[in-house]
């Protein structure tokens, strides 16, 4: 009965984990379609700015202040952008067909997400990495089957030790004799009484061959294999926790710096093409502004993504996943000012 509950037990812990892993995939979708469509964004703006510094060094080039080089390379600079916009764009297109087989729909790059952008991405963890680890722990279910696992064995163990012993056994008897005539000499008529008996089997093999023993020592190597797997399991849990926690903290710290970067980009960008204008700069800084402009897009929407996929991460290395219990906390959404 207990080893049929250990059973149960783990099929059901099995089957959350395997929901979980559904999940991960999907939400992993979601965020990798929604970081194929911010990219391609840049990529568009990233092509206008490089079709403006080309316009702005034709311009140059036809009242005489700029040599034919200068417009040629920004002619080049507009051609890398359009190409990398072509590349962004099928990876839209792959990342939408990867979103849709996670589904477990049918292959097509025919469906549209809604952006997170009304959802505040998470910011910091609510627990230490001691109670993360903790509560991966006693919460995964993977952690979970793997002891119903163990405990099986080790009731698997005592039933093979039980064959070992002597059995005893007490049996008991109760009914009614009726006979006729009755069994009293002299006497005529029937007899009715109440009868009982009871009595006591011992029962113990001595020898066989040496099968209990064998299933004994089968028992305990399966029970120590058991036991081996859920510690490889938990010191490969406690790793992908520290795995996760370190990633999410990171992510946040990227997200920080690639707003700066992006606003420092745009100045630098904008100073440069302003004084290109004006005669003070040539267009190899303006070029490179712009370059330092276009990664500097990529790496905030790189940024941005590797926020929520570190969080969804976090979430499923400590077994919170689909549980409503997510271990970190968001930016509470700014109060709306009504106009007079």
């Amino acid at each position: 009965m207990a080893e049929n509950a250990s059973a149960r037990l783990a099929a059901a812990a099995a089957f959350e984990r395997a929901n979980q892993d559904v999940a991960l995939a999907v939400v992993r979708g979601y965020y990798d379609l929604e970081t194929a469509e911010q990219r391609l964004n840049a990529a568009e703006k990233i092509l206008t700015t490089a079709q403006t510094t080309e316009d702005a060094a034709r311009a140059q080039l036809d009242n005489g202040r700029a040599t034919l080089p200068d417009a040629l390379n920004a002619r080049a600079a507009r051609a890398q952008a359009a190409f990398d916009l072509e590349d962004a764009a099928g990876a839209a297109r792959f990342a939408r067909v990867a979103l849709r087989e996670s589904l477990g729909v049918e292959p097509s790059e025919q469906i549209e997400i809604a952006p997170p952008e009304q959802t505040p991405a998470p910011e910091q963890v609510t627990e230490s990495i001691r109670q993360l680890v903790d509560s991966a722990l006693a919460r995964r279910p993977d952690l979970q089957q793997l002891s119903q696992q163990v405990r099986a064995a080790s009731a698997a163990i005592r039933a093979a030790k039980s064959e070992q012993r002597p059995s005893l056994e007490l049996d008991s008897k109760l009914g009614q004799t009726a006979m006729w005539p009755t069994s009293v000499y002299g006497s005529l008529g029937s007899a009715d009484q109440t009868t009982w008996s009871a009595g006591v089997t011992l029962r113990w093999s001595l020898f066989d061959g040496g099968r209990r023993s064998r299933e004994v020592a089968l028992a305990r190597s399966e029970a120590r294999q058991r036991q081996d797997e859920l510690d490889e399991q938990r010191d490969r849990t406690t790793r992908e926790v520290w795995t996760a926690f370190l990633a999410f903290h990171t992510a946040v710290r990227q997200r920080e710096a690639a707003g700066t970067l992006l606003n420092a980009a745009e100045t630098s960008y904008n100073a440069s093409f302003e004084a290109y204008g004006y005669g003070v700069k040539n267009l190899i800084d303006v070029v490179t502004a712009e370059q330092q402009l276009a990664r500097a897009r990529l790496a905030d929407v790189q940024a941005s993504s590797a926020v929520w996929i570190g969080a969804v991460q976090l979430e499923y290395a400590t077994g919170s996943l689909l549980r409503g219990r997510a271990p970190l906390t968001a930016p509470a959404p700014a109060p709306r000012t009504s106009q007079p």
